[in-house]
């Protein structure tokens, strides 16, 4: 059976996402009513509890797919990007959010 989207479930979603948000940027650091904007793969990596070669081996396989941006070797990631991911993976997890 399919649950349908209520208005309360994406009301509840966003609710979780701006959560996310709150404890990525508590985690590095950053006030979290002002988390910033991109953060870059050491940071990711902090808060997901892995080391930034696995983020590397994620994006060449395409693992986990996380968005993420490239500037020639630079390499950032939206908080935004990072706190979807978080939900999609949240109660079967296998990573040890730092948060």
């Amino acid at each position: 059976m399919t649950k349908a989207i209520t208005p309360n479930f994406l009301d509840d979603f966003d609710t979780l996402l701006e959560d996310y948000r709150r404890d990525i940027a508590k985690s590095l650091g950053y006030e979290p009513d002002a988390p910033p904007v991109l953060i870059d793969d050491k940071q990711v990596a902090q808060v997901l509890g892995v080391n930034p070669n696995t983020l590397a081996i994620w994006r060449s396989l395409g693992r986990y797919n996380i968005p993420f941006i490239k500037s020639g070797r630079l390499v950032r990631y939206r908080v935004d990007d990072l706190a979807k991911f978080l939900a999609r993976w949240r109660g079967t997890t296998p990573f040890a959010f730092a948060g």
